[in-house]
């Protein structure tokens, strides 16, 4: 049987709106964060995801794990950043140095040498914005989305039945997965296997996974099988299909719409006339 997120029905703004709508919102407010990387810019964008996510009504508790992640992801990456400069020095030729750390020990005759510039922290903290406001909005789709609604939803974007479908399958596969996984590391612990006592190199290790990562393939595939036979049996993609639920945009869908198409629009007008671009932020300069 097929599992869904940690969805419910919550009184918010968020749920409050078709979810074409909140999706095609969605998009194009990724779409025109993707447009700037200066912090003046996406400063907007970090506090409209702030916004939707204080009045999505998804508590810490369920959400926790997706967060952690997340921002183990963006404070990992920021701070490679951060100390490397990788991706920053195709926005700015100089550099400005706010502070140089020197170790006092050598190795192979080299001296490791970290430099703190005005350039490197300003992309840095651009990057955290930007990342924090595009996986904000997505973190809140399978919390805020009915799976109910999965199939409908794709199909009246515009998707074919297959295709919808087919995303609806696919929101649904990671915690189905998740669920056979953790009933089968149960059922092998119950027989003695001990997983925290995983010993030897990696390959070693990789091998003794096998109990865990064998059944839960098989039951994997198994279940697709299951899945394709029960649309082949009722035809599925023979003639256009029909759903029970129907979705009606109201004047508040509209509204979302206009706004995240408003949104999309200036952010190119922007970016079109050179706005938005690297910026250095000025209370770095000496």
């Amino acid at each position: 049987m097929l599992t869904t997120w940690r969805y419910r029905e919550r009184k918010s703004l968020v749920q409050s709106f078709d979810p074409r709508a909140w999706l095609i919102f969605i998009a194009m407010y990724i779409l025109s964060a993707f447009l700037f990387w200066d912090m003046r810019f996406l400063a907007f964008f970090f506090v409209g995801a702030v916004f939707f996510v204080l009045t999505s009504g998804i508590t810490w508790k369920e959400s926790k794990h997706a967060w952690l992640f997340i921002g183990g992801f963006i404070l990992f990456f920021s701070t490679l950043t951060f100390l490397t400069g990788r991706g920053g020095l195709e926005f700015y030729d100089t550099e400005t140095l706010l502070h140089e750390f020197r170790a006092n020990f050598q190795i192979f005759g080299w001296t490791p040498v970290m430099r703190i510039t005005a350039e490197k922290t300003s992309y840095a903290l651009a990057m955290m914005l930007r990342v924090f406001s595009i996986a904000a909005l997505t973190i809140m789709i399978p919390y805020t989305l009915n799976p109910a609604l999965y199939g409908i939803t794709f199909h009246g974007l515009g998707l074919p039945d297959k295709f919808a479908f087919a995303m609806d399958l696919t929101m649904r596969f990671v915690p189905s997965f998740a669920r056979d996984f953790q009933l089968t590391m149960d059922a092998q612990k119950a027989r003695g296997y001990e997983l925290e006592k995983l010993e030897g190199g990696i390959v070693t290790q990789i091998r003794k996974l096998a109990p865990l990562v064998v059944p839960v393939t098989i039951q994997a595939v198994a279940n697709s099988e299951d899945i394709i036979d029960a649309m082949d049996l009722r035809a599925f993609g023979v003639v256009k299909r029909t759903w029970l639920q129907q979705l009606t945009y109201r004047k508040r869908d509209y509204v979302l719409i206009g706004l995240g198409c408003a949104i999309l629009f200036f952010s190119i007008v922007l970016a079109m006339f050179g706005f938005g671009q690297y910026w250095t932020a000025g209370f770095l300069l000496p």
